[in-house]
């Protein structure tokens, strides 16, 4: 974790972007009376129209912008996301592909081109950022032109349930999530007021549906938070999931992420819960640094992923790690793949997929911080997705 004044310093642009951004949290602070909650602030900070951090237009992903999804490390996670979307499509006589959150659309180029032999009827990019809309199509038309017009773009989930494989890879950790933290027994919901001018953390008695959802945690966990505790919970997801589950006929669902089940999320030595802001490539746990310049996520609580999903008609068909995960899918066919389509290969491409394949599977990097779910509706896979069930662990 870095201090803040160790965080490189934005240009003059940058800075009255975020200006703007914290006048419109200010406003709304103004309409509500002085106070909004942790969740309505990063919905706010993140997803404004025009300004908010995937709304407007800085770069976020790769080494130019604050940070790096699996996708932008190489063609490896990719390929083993195509083996899987191959066999479904197989085993289903065809379908589409939907991904949610198409980020800088290197993950669907790759796929794409992995499957050029037999490409899905459709692959539809769920994507609600203008910005990120441009980006992703200039990078399909760049690297798979002859399969562009199989790709399409929505605002929102599809009204007819599909058939075939859903895609959402570091989506859920991005949905606003509420903070709360313990005092005298009980739950307190944080949130977000000014002082001094400075947008600061202020407590609220907890809602009831707050409220409800900490004894649910404490019930589950089997012991009461002590006082001092604070962490987060996305009384979202649930929703999100169901709205997925609504629009998903028949088929496979992947959601990869960083989280843990919910005796990880909430053990008791997990004192200040998982919140993290990403800004050039650097992690903090200050929420207030230049709204509108940085990321902010949770970790995901994949138990409620899970029982949410389980509550909406779908089965939980794995739960693992991403590096399980890979090693079932095929990542290593992978790297030996790529060397026989690239025969005498540079030392420099074979390093770089070297340190790929180290970043998403050691412990210390994506390997085990990163987890699979996978949920199906009336579809059983007929190959192997994780070498280690964890699904008891839920």
């Amino acid at each position: 974790m870095h201090n803040r004044s160790e965080l490189p310093v934005p240009d003059d642009s940058a800075l009255a972007h975020s200006a703007r951004v914290a006048d419109l949290v200010g406003a709304r602070l103004a309409d509500s009376g002085g106070w909004i909650s942790f969740a309505d602030y990063m919905d706010l900070v993140l997803y404004a129209p025009g300004l908010g951090y995937y709304s407007a237009g800085a770069q976020k992903f790769g080494p130019a912008g604050d940070f790096v999804t699996a996708p932008g490390l190489g063609s490896l996670f990719a390929g083993c996301l195509a083996r899987v979307a191959g066999q479904t499509l197989d085993q289903l006589d065809g379908g589409v592909v939907l991904e949610v959150g198409g980020g800088t659309g290197a993950l669907a180029a790759d796929v794409l081109r992995a499957l050029r032999a037999n490409p899905p009827r459709q692959y539809l990019l769920l994507e609600v950022s203008a910005d990120l809309r441009e980006r992703q199509h200039a990078v399909l038309a760049a690297r798979v032109p002859e399969l562009l017009d199989r790709v399409q773009w929505l605002d929102r989930l599809p009204a007819t349930p599909l058939t075939g494989i859903l895609i959402a890879n570091e989506v859920l950790d991005a949905l606003p999530a509420e903070r709360f933290t313990m005092q005298d027994g009980n739950p307190r919901q944080l949130g977000v007021r000014l002082q001094g001018g400075k947008l600061s953390w202020s407590s609220m008695p907890a809602p009831a549906a707050l409220e409800a959802a900490v004894r649910t945690i404490e019930q589950d966990i089997g012991n009461r938070l002590p006082d001092g505790y604070s962490s987060e919970i996305s009384l979202r997801q649930p929703a999100w999931i169901a709205s997925l589950a609504a629009s998903f006929g028949q088929g496979l669902a992947l959601f990869t992420d960083y989280g843990y089940s919910r005796r990880e999320y909430y053990h008791p030595q997990r004192i200040e819960g998982t919140l993290a802001c990403h800004y050039r490539h650097h992690w903090h746990a200050d929420p207030f640094f230049l709204p509108g310049l940085q990321d902010i996520t949770a970790w995901v609580d994949f138990s409620a992923a899970a029982r949410a999903g389980a509550a909406a008609g779908l089965d939980v068909a794995a739960y693992t790690t991403q590096a399980h995960f890979l090693l079932a899918t095929g990542i290593l066919q992978e790297m030996e793949t790529d060397g026989i389509r690239n025969p005498g290969q540079s030392p420099v491409r074979t390093q770089a997929m070297a340190a790929e394949l180290r970043q998403l599977l050691m412990p210390g990097e994506m390997g085990e911080r990163f987890k699979m779910l996978a949920l199906t509706r009336g579809f059983e896979p007929g190959f192997e997705l994780t070498v280690r069930d964890m699904r008891p662990g839920l």
